[in-house]
Formats: structure tokens, C-alpha cells, sequence
């Protein structure tokens, strides 16, 4: 079993950042992939990044490209995601993610992909 603990989320106004942090716990010994994905209120669940444990292949989404900015400490266990130049529409509940497959670059936005999944942080962005 693989526990995820996302935390870092807060209040922020447009053109701020802020580091969220995503702490593994349990059986973690396979490389795998991790990613970040947001949900907002009455959208779909949307893929944001995501990069293999090993620190090979990293992706990320169109909308985040530039300004996110995915990253591990494999002795922490722990994944971040460094959210700058934020924006109102960023305004969503975050969630750290881990499949223990080391998956191509296609296939890390696919949600079905990953097994493990955290509680979620609230991310709010004020205009």
C-alpha cells in the first residue's frame, strides 16, 4: 500500500506562488511515475504534470507549461509542484498521484494510469 499526503495549498493572488508538496509513505520501492493533477468545482479532474521517480521524462500540460514546475527529493519521498505567475482559473482542489509503472510520455496524462492517489490540497487564487 502507497499513502500520498499532498500539502503547500492556500489563498494567493493573481501573479503569486506558491510550492505544493505531495509526502509518500509505505510501499514506495517501485520507480514509477508521479504526477500532479486539479480538479475545479463542476469540472473534470485535469491533468497537470507528471515526470518518472528516476527523474526521466517529464510532461506537462499546455496550460502549465512555463509557469509549474514538476520536481522530486527521492531521499524525502517526497514530489513538489512549484505553481508560479498564478491565475484566478487556477482555482482548484490539487492532487498528488503515483502509478508504479514507469509509463511513456503519452500515457502520463491518463488519469486510469495511476493507482495511488492523495486527499488533496485547496489551491484559491484571488483576482
Amino acid at each position: 500500500q502507497v499513502h500520498l499526503v499532498e500539502s503547500g495549498g492556500g489563498l494567493v493572488q493573481a501573479g503569486g506562488s506558491l510550492r505544493l508538496s505531495c509526502a509518500a509513505s509505505g510501499r514506495t520501492f517501485t520507480d514509477g511515475t508521479v504526477g500532479w493533477f486539479r480538479q475545479a468545482p463542476g469540472k473534470e479532474r485535469e491533468f497537470l504534470a507528471a515526470m518518472r521517480w528516476s527523474g526521466t521524462t517529464t510532461v506537462y500540460a499546455d496550460s502549465v507549461r512555463g509557469r509549474f514546475t514538476i520536481s522530486r527529493d527521492r531521499a524525502k519521498s517526497t514530489l513538489y509542484l512549484q505553481m508560479d505567475s498564478l491565475r484566478f482559473e487556477d482555482t482548484a482542489v490539487y492532487y498528488c498521484a503515483r502509478s508504479p509503472r514507469g509509463l511513456i510520455a503519452s500515457s502520463m496524462s491518463t488519469q486510469s494510469q495511476y493507482e495511488y492517489w492523495g486527499q488533496g490540497t485547496q489551491v484559491t487564487v484571488s483576482s
